[in-house]
Order: C-alpha cells, then structure tokens, then sequence
C-alpha cells in the first residue's frame, strides 16, 4: 500500500507516519504538509526515509494534491490549523484550511478512487457535563478552530451521501507525546517547568480533558482504514480523564519543580469545560488504548527532558512573541 498523508509533518501526523512506517515494512507513505509552524521535517527524521517521499505544499492547492495523490491508494488527513488561541485571533486561516482544504482533498481523492480518512477532534461535540460523546452526537463547536473542524467533517460527510464517496471520520480526544508544539498545554507545561517559567493555566484549571497517547490514536487510525465502514465516524477516545490542574501538578513533580510556580490566568474565550468520549465503536475493531496518563506523561516529560535540540529552536522563535502576546509576560532563558 502506498498511503497519502496530508499534515504528515505536524505532531500527531508524523507520530503516524512513523508508527504506520514500523508497523507495515511493505508500505509506503507519500506526506504532503504546507511545513507552517507546527509542521516540521525533523519530526519524521526516525522515518525510513527509502519508503517515505516528502511534498511541501498546500492542501488548498488542486494541483499539488493531484500530483501527491497520484498512485496512493488511500488519504489520510492530519492537516489543519489546529490550535483554538490562535483561531480566536485568526478565524479565516482555519476556515481555508480546515474546510477548503479538506474539500480539495476530497475532490482528489473521489477523482482517483481512494478512501479517504478525516484526522478531527472529540471538540467538535462541544462541551459535555456528565457521560460521554458517541458518534451519534450533535455537533455543537465553541471555538472557530472546533467549528472549522466540524464544517469540514460535514464535508466529508456530505461527500459519501451524495457521490458515494469512500469516506471515514475519526474523532479523538486530547492527544499527547513526543513532538507537540509548545503551544499545547502538555508540552508548554513541561518547557516552562524545565526552565523554572511560571505556568500559565487558564481560569481555575478544573478543565477536564480525556487524554490519549499519540502512538494509541496512531494504531486507532490505521484500525479505521484497514477495517471501517465507509461512511461512519469513529470516537478514539483515550483512556484517562484527569483535570488540567491534576496534569501540571503531575508535570511539576516529574521535573521536580514546585507547584508555587502555578500562575492563574483568565480562562479561554469559550473554553469548553469537560471533553469526553466513547471509544465502543472504534474498540468494536480490535483497538484498545496501551499507554495509561500515568506511563505516557513520565515518557512524555522524559523526551522533551532530552530533546532541548528539538524544541530549542522553537521556544527561541516565532513562538517567543506568541508567548508573550498571549500570556503577558515574557519566557526566560
């Protein structure tokens, strides 16, 4: 099989391409990623570069997609913008991305006749008190970059009712890893307690997320294309819900640095306070989370532990004046 990923270059697309790479020695991956800030080549450079071909352009592009395309036999769409601060600021880029660009896949992808599987977000379902999401769900976005999630999933969706496109959807919680940008509430956690920085967390940090290590939604998706039903979505769901302050708390003891470094913020426009779902359908085909909370965030904190050549160039970037404008203050070091 020869497979197209789209995004391949960001966190949970390259956390895929190389478990797909390791798990199938007779594949080989095609990854198409536009390389903006959160996508980077080094993540894929523990892929087998003799089985991996690497295009830099845009999923807006009709042309590029169609010359990416052309002799895979299937899609897999990771690229997105993807983080909610940032579409709070800039609506407009996530709609182009995340709904045009899921179209332009779809229409080269129906033109050759490959499946096609939709990389989205538990947070298209909005905000849940008690229980958790099923597939049969109503769709209910807070956030421009949920709602810009969920415009393209009805896309996707529209495509196979009315071509009878071969399509599917899978929907996962909060993931976490190696290789997350800063941005992420994990990763700028571990970075800013590594270097002593206050830790921002937002309202009173009672934000409940379920979460799911990136190599468990890795196996999780190649489970979907191998075995799913065109048409259906698939909830992957991770296997631990823990409020956002019992994480940093966890992140602050793993780095052996003091919780007095905890620094409210004010809270997230529309931040959702509980996501949680239902992985029966998605464990219906022979998948199961292998990584608890408590082995992934000690895994977790020991890469970026020693990986100050990966994440350096970041954190004394572009990134530097995100932080400040988005937190106030300046990173030290």
């Amino acid at each position: 099989m020869k497979l197209l990923v789209a995004g391949g270059a960001g966190f949970i697309g390259s956390t895929y391409v190389r478990c797909h790479l390791d798990q199938h020695p007779d594949h080989r991956v095609v990854v198409l990623d536009k390389l903006t800030y959160a996508g980077r080549r080094e993540n894929l450079a523990d892929a087998d570069p003799k089985r991996l071909e690497f295009l830099e352009a845009d999923i807006t592009d009709p042309a590029a997609v169609a010359a990416a395309i052309a002799g895979c036999d299937a899609v897999v769409n990771f690229a997105a913008e993807s983080h909610v601060d940032r579409s709070i600021e800039d609506p407009g880029a996530f709609i182009q991305t995340d709904v045009y660009g899921t179209y332009v896949l779809l229409e080269a992808a129906r033109d050759a006749g490959v499946r096609h599987l939709q990389i989205s977000t538990d947070e298209v379902y909005g905000s849940i008190e008690e229980g958790s999401f099923t597939e049969a769900s109503p769709l209910n976005p807070s956030s421009p970059y949920s709602a810009s999630k969920a415009g393209g999933d009805l896309v996707v969706s529209a495509f196979h009712r009315t071509y009878g496109a071969d399509t599917l959807i899978t929907r996962a919680s909060n993931n976490y890893g190696p290789y997350q940008h800063p941005e992420k509430l994990i990763p700028l956690m571990i970075l800013n307690a590594l270097a002593g920085d206050p830790l921002p967390v937002y309202g009173d940090g009672m934000q409940v997320r379920n979460w799911l290590f990136a190599e468990d939604f890795a196996a999780a998706i190649d489970a979907v294309l191998e075995r799913g039903e065109a048409g259906q979505v698939y909830n992957v769901g991770g296997p631990d819900e823990k409020p956002n302050i019992e994480v940093v708390k966890r992140i602050l003891e793993l780095t052996g640095r003091d919780e007095s470094i905890i620094e409210y913020v004010d809270d997230r426009l529309g931040h959702d306070r509980r996501y949680s779902l239902s992985a029966d359908r998605t464990e219906g085909l022979g998948w199961s989370a292998a990584v608890g909370f408590d082995e992934g965030i000690e895994r977790t904190v020991a890469w970026y532990r020693d990986n100050e050549a990966w994440w350096g160039p970041i954190r004394s970037g572009e990134y530097r004046s995100y932080y400040e404008k988005q937190y106030g203050r300046s990173l030290g070091g």
